[in-house]
């Protein structure tokens, strides 16, 4: 029986941005990596439709008392997002092992 998706997906240019970044500098050394990352990426991404709030709050924004932000974690990268109404709403795509803060620091920075 085929479920069928409750949630729409929709990823922001940030996002799109930040994964053809992880992705570009891993297919310069590791083609057939960079390919299966993305495959495992859409797997797990596909998954939000049904269940997205199956995972956890971020921690960092949980912190600072943001509830409304989660992730999907594909070790050692995260996927940060936000549910609003019947969408999905993937914000950023970083590498587990940075600072979160430091990483959406800079980003503020730059506007």
């Amino acid at each position: 029986m085929r479920e069928f998706a409750l949630y729409e997906i929709s990823w922001s240019a940030a996002a799109t941005a930040d994964c053809e970044a992880v992705l570009d500098y891993i297919s310069r050394r590791n083609p057939e990596g960079a390919q299966e990352l993305f495959a495992q990426l859409k797997k797990q991404i596909d998954t939000l439709a049904q269940h997205p709030e199956r995972t956890r709050i971020v921690p960092e924004t949980m912190a600072i008392g943001l509830d409304i932000y989660r992730e999907l974690i594909l070790d050692p990268y995260r996927v940060v997002f936000r549910i609003r109404g019947t969408r999905v709403y993937i914000m950023g795509f970083f590498d587990g092992r940075r600072d979160l803060q430091d990483i959406l620091f800079d980003r503020l920075a730059r506007f």
